[in-house]
């Protein structure tokens, strides 16, 4: 999703520390800064950065203790590799995330930075990159999206990754892998051990459209997911046809 932001709770001993600072975790932050201080004591953190170490967990937690020694309103300044040290779980709280879409990126703004034209052209350039997103009821984690040309389905798995893919290779060799006519299936992303299926899909009708569609795929999914024999001759074929459509992102 191009921009969201969901709360997260720093772990108790962190709270006596530096007392008890709202974090906000953000798909992207203005010029891609990895962290930033707002003077109230808000801190927000960007998933989206320039450098990463390729440790996610160990890079969004070093963010958040620069940002929280960092005197509130000031520039966060985050080393590009951190080395080894507290991880995600060692400063948050661990649950779901409540997460919000937005529009554009305005929730960047206060009135510190509404005068900035640094921030402020990078909302600019942000704002235009932005595709209309919806988040999708029919399943947690998916999500319709409208580029140019065509719409796309997107849904983040939330099974381990080899039990995830053997169900997409029984649905592709049965045949059902699609979301319905005109539909087809782009590919994966693959992104921490989870996948995320893509289905090309036509432009024009509304992401409410498609609820039935997916909701209608994920009963399948499920019913496959459930399946713990080998697969047979064909979903092995399907397994290699949908390796070699899967990205990798780190």
């Amino acid at each position: 999703m191009p921009a969201a932001s969901a709360p997260l709770t720093l772990a108790p001993d962190l709270v006596e520390r530096f007392g008890d600072r709202p974090v906000t975790l953000a798909t992207v932050l203005p010029m891609a800064w990895p962290a930033m201080t707002k003077p109230d004591g808000r801190i927000f953190v960007g998933l989206q950065r320039h450098v990463q170490s390729g440790d996610v967990s160990r890079d969004l937690a070093v963010a958040i203790l620069c940002a929280l020694q960092t005197t509130p309103g000031g520039t966060v300044s985050v080393p590009a590799l951190p080395g080894a040290g507290p991880r995600l779980q060692d400063v948050l709280v661990d649950g779901p995330l409540d997460v919000t879409m937005h529009d554009g990126f305005e929730f960047w703004l206060d009135d510190d930075a509404a005068d900035d034209p640094n921030v402020k052209a990078s909302l600019e350039r942000a704002n235009a990159s932005i595709y209309p997103t919806v988040r999708l009821a029919a399943a947690p984690a998916a999500y319709w999206c409208r580029v140019p040309d065509k719409g796309h389905v997107r849904w983040v798995l939330p099974d381990q990754e080899d039990a995830a893919l053997a169900a997409l290779s029984r649905l592709s060799a049965a045949g059902e892998l699609l979301l319905g006519s005109g539909t087809k299936f782009a590919g994966m992303f693959r992104a921490h051990g989870l996948l995320v299926p893509v289905w090309d899909i036509p432009g024009e009708p509304e992401a409410a459209e498609w609820e039935a569609p997916l909701a209608e795929f994920a009963k399948r999914y499920e019913e496959a997911l459930a399946d713990t024999e080998p697969l047979d001759a064909a979903a092995r074929r399907a397994r290699q046809g949908l390796l070699g459509r899967q990205l990798t992102l780190r």
